[in-house]
């Protein structure tokens, strides 16, 4: 059992609180989907010191014109957590995003099944546009 010393106002922010604030970080492009930036693997350090916050994010592509909401929503989520004084998130190009950093559950999510390609294929096949 975790022991807090002093009022709630001064713990200090979880890894785990970090995280689940993130899981409602959305990709304006994968929110209908329910797919948020941890799940794409967006997150690549979570740096916790005192109640100050330090989250590196990589970009699936550098040409994302979401980048700066996509900014501002983990700047609020996270912020808004009764632990935290500050946020800073900061983009990083080394390593770059591919799709092996998703999950495994998002890579279901977007996953197209088989019997809604069938049909296409086939009338692409017959020469029909769609």
């Amino acid at each position: 059992m975790e022991r807090v010393v002093g009022s709630a106002s001064e713990a200090f922010p979880s890894r785990e609180g970090v995280i689940r604030a993130l899981d409602n970080c959305y990709d304006p492009c994968c929110r209908d989907r329910k797919i948020s930036v941890v799940d794409m693997g967006l997150i690549e350090s979570i740096d916790i010191r005192d109640r100050d916050v330090k989250i590196e994010m990589v970009l699936t592509t550098g040409w994302c014109p979401f980048a700066s909401r996509l900014l501002e929503m983990v700047e609020e989520e996270v912020g808004g957590l009764p632990e935290v004084e500050s946020v800073e998130v900061e983009v990083v190009w080394d390593p770059t995003w591919t799709l092996e950093r998703m999950s495994g559950a998002a890579r279901e999510k977007l996953r197209m099944p088989l019997e809604q390609l069938a049909p296409l294929r086939e009338a692409r096949l017959r020469g029909e546009a769609q």
